[in-house]
């Protein structure tokens, strides 16, 4: 790497490591390791080996993470806009399989930009409970809330909050949480320089202090019984077993149980080796730590904010249940509450900035949608119809739960509705099989029709590619496929396809 060293740093780590330090000083001459990880919302893993274009190695700690070739660019397939895989460095990988996600769970991830591990918790609940991703910067939750469109999650949530209002609206209520902690990121070093220069000899205590904030947040949200899996890309002490130490003295209901890790993980320094870290000498991957907290089960973890069910809608607990979709829309804000966020902030037809939905016309918006349901889809997605203007969101919540959060996302986008008419979204695209839409079409990623739609282009299209269930006609919204996996939308007529795959998703 060019960068050189903190002289500090360097000290430290020699005297972390002792004989094991030149071995570390060597990776920093070394290529960083790429990775991928398959969206099993859209692909099982054995489909994607078999069709993978490049080659794909096993990453040991990750049943669906493959290290790449060095060279390989897997953002330049089209599978990648179709959303088969997730780009992602190899030791990020690990902090979610720790974590132990269930069908049916409510999960929240707190500090969740730009969205690598909420896809991948996404994958793991396979539709099923709840996913609430959060991040604190503003800007950074459009990448988020853009990933979880791309790779088909229906039951995700994005807010902008700080930690501490998320407990107060949900205490007691998360079956799992992930804290990927802000972190000096030492660990990152030898992949981005910026690090290296940002980085000044009290920055890890600086960190050190919001993480015990966090942390201390995380227990509030959990329920009695639950697990929270801490992780940063560090290698500071005070970064990593010290804030676990400090929780934990102060949280005698919980206890850190081990990480384990399959050989690939060496144990926490000094009191602490239940955790894991995963060192870039010994592992093919970046700098990580890794702790695993599991409640007691006991009622005092929640100390005085009271019974979870009592704070929320009976609805909201219904873990496994499903919401139906209402036949009006609920009344009152639509947008998540005061000060939500509500706009679109990536796809096509975003919300204007600051405009309040209108609870006339909500209930001609979701006739519309059931309309659009009926002739292009042939079914109606369950869940809570939220409207923001005239944008409608199908959430895993009902919009009480959301009330006085700032929120990016309440649910599924499903679209809009526009002179009395319902615009499909284009993530409600990205989550659709070819067998749950009227007209699908399955265009090759080998001729090049599969770049020329993600271009935004016209094709031209005969009748008979088009798969057309019985009783609808061919004319209509297709769902545009790539090689058989949901991209965008098109309309076909008279043998033509008219794009409509989102000008700010378009291949480049």
């Amino acid at each position: 790497m060019a960068a050189q060293l903190p002289s500090t740093f360097i000290e430290r780590m020699k005297e972390l490591l002792g004989t094991e330090y030149e071995q570390f000083a060597d990776t920093y001459k070394q290529t960083p390791y790429g990775g991928i990880r398959v969206n099993t919302l859209k692909i099982t893993v054995q489909e994607l080996l078999e069709r993978s274009p490049f080659e794909l190695q096993p990453i040991p700690w990750c049943p669906t993470g493959f290290y790449t070739e060095d060279g390989t660019r897997p953002g330049k397939h089209p599978y990648y806009h179709a959303g088969l895989y997730y780009i992602q460095e190899p030791s990020a990988m690990a902090p979610v399989e720790l974590l132990n996600v269930q069908p049916g769970d409510r999960v929240l991830d707190l500090c969740a930009a730009p969205g690598g591990k909420s896809t991948q918790i996404a994958a793991k609940l396979q539709g099923q409970g709840l996913l609430i991703s959060n991040d604190l910067h503003p800007e950074r939750t459009k990448a988020l809330a853009k990933n979880l469109e791309l790779y088909g999650v229906r039951n995700g949530i994005v807010l902008n909050e700080s930690p501490d209002r998320i407990a107060a609206a949900f205490p007691g209520f998360f079956d799992r949480i992930l804290i990927d902690a802000p972190c000096s990121g030492e660990g990152m070093f030898r992949k981005d320089e910026d690090m290296v220069k940002q980085w000044e000899p009290g920055t890890p205590r600086k960190y050190a202090d919001m993480q015990r904030d966090i942390l201390r947040s995380a227990a509030e949200a959990l329920t009695p019984g639950g697990t929270i899996v801490y992780s940063t890309c560090t290698f500071a002490p005070e970064e990593n077993e010290g804030s676990i130490l400090e929780f934990l003295a102060s949280h005698p209901q919980f206890t850190a149980v081990p990480a384990g890790g399959a050989g690939s993980f060496s144990p926490g320094l000094g009191e602490l080796p239940e955790a894991a870290r995963l060192w870039p000498h010994k592992v093919k991957g970046e700098g990580h730590f890794m702790a695993v907290l599991r409640h007691d089960g006991s009622s005092a973890a929640q100390g005085d904010t009271g019974n979870a069910d009592t704070a929320l809608p009976v609805s909201v607990h219904s873990k496994r249940g499903k919401a139906p979709m209402a036949a009006k829309a609920p009344g009152g804000r639509g947008d998540g509450g005061r000060g939500g966020k509500g706009g679109r902030a990536s796809g096509k037809g975003s919300a204007p900035k600051g405009r309040e939905p209108q609870g006339s016309g909500e209930e001609a918006a979701l006739a519309a949608f059931a309309e659009f349901c009926r002739e292009q889809l042939g079914w109606q997605p369950d869940g809570c119809p939220v409207m923001f203007g005239d944008h409608l969101y199908i959430s895993p919540l009902p919009k009480e739960a959301l009330d006085g959060l700032k929120t990016i996302r309440p649910g599924w986008y499903v679209g809009h509705v526009r002179s009395g008419r319902f615009i499909p979204g284009h993530p409600l695209a990205t989550a659709l099989k070819p067998s749950e839409c009227c007209r699908s079409l399955s265009l090759s990623s080998g001729n090049g029709e599969a770049v020329s739609y993600l271009k935004g282009e016209t094709l031209a299209i005969p009748e008979q590619r088009l798969s057309v269930k019985p009783e609808s006609t061919s004319k209509g919204y297709v769902l545009v496929c790539i090689d058989g996996f949901s991209a965008g939308w098109a309309k076909w007529q008279e043998g033509m396809l008219k794009n409509e795959y989102p000008a700010g998703w378009r291949w480049t």
